[in-house]
């Protein structure tokens, strides 16, 4: 059984920060990209970012690329989405999730596991 437990988010005014924390824990591969995830109701999940299993490889929806970075603690199993420069559009809940096959793919479809969520509302 694998669990992701996300934590951060809330409310900001738009351009401010915030930062989303998600630890994963459970019986994972020893290598498995992190991807962060967002929906908005109404729509579908969107890719926002994601990394290989150490973090050297990223890769991030255009929509959020210079201002968002996504980072991973080996040591901790837990990856982080530090969002910057916020803006109204960006309001959604986020999801993370976890890839066993580690491409760091931008397609939902391709990953395991997944977090409960965690809503950003940014006010304009």
């Amino acid at each position: 059984q694998v669990q992701l437990v996300e934590s951060g988010g809330g409310l900001v005014q738009a351009g401010g920060s915030l930062s989303l924390s998600c630890a994963v824990s459970g019986r994972t591969a020893s290598r498995y990209s992190m991807g962060w995830f967002r929906q908005v109701p109404g729509k579908a999940r969107e890719f926002v970012a994601s990394c290989n299993w150490n973090g050297e490889n990223t890769l991030y929806a255009d929509s959020v690329k210079g201002r968002f970075t996504i980072s991973r603690d080996l040591a901790k199993n837990t990856a982080y989405l530090q969002m910057t420069s916020l803006k109204p559009e960006d309001t959604a809940v986020y999801y993370c999730a976890v890839e066993v096959s580690d491409t760091g793919s931008y397609y939902a479809n391709l990953y395991d596991y997944w977090g409960q969520g965690a809503q950003v509302t940014v006010s304009s």
